[in-house]
């Protein structure tokens, strides 16, 4: 007897280590260029946030809102500072 199966075997592909590198170079690839790509915008946002902390500074930081807004503000630019950093080195 016969342990003929109806379904074909081509559409199961090949078991072997080239597909799981294929699958980690684009996962890199894909890496790299989410990488590259928050670098640069943090890099910009951490440029043109100061440019919104000078009419909070000019109002003034009596009002607790207005100095919580200035606050996060600043932690914001923190962080994009550190997350940019390396732009285009």
């Amino acid at each position: 007897m016969s342990n003929h199966s109806p379904l074909s075997n081509e559409s199961i592909g090949p078991s072997g280590p080239e597909p799981d590198r294929q699958h980690e170079h684009r996962s890199r690839q894909l890496l790299r260029s989410l990488k590259g790509s928050t670098q640069f915008l943090s890099f910009w946002v951490a440029i043109a946030l100061p440019f919104v902390h000078l009419p909070l500074l000019a109002q003034g930081l009596g009002d607790p809102q207005v100095t919580v807004t200035f606050l996060t503000l600043l932690a914001i630019n923190v962080c994009t500072l550190y997350v940019g950093h390396g732009h285009k080195q």
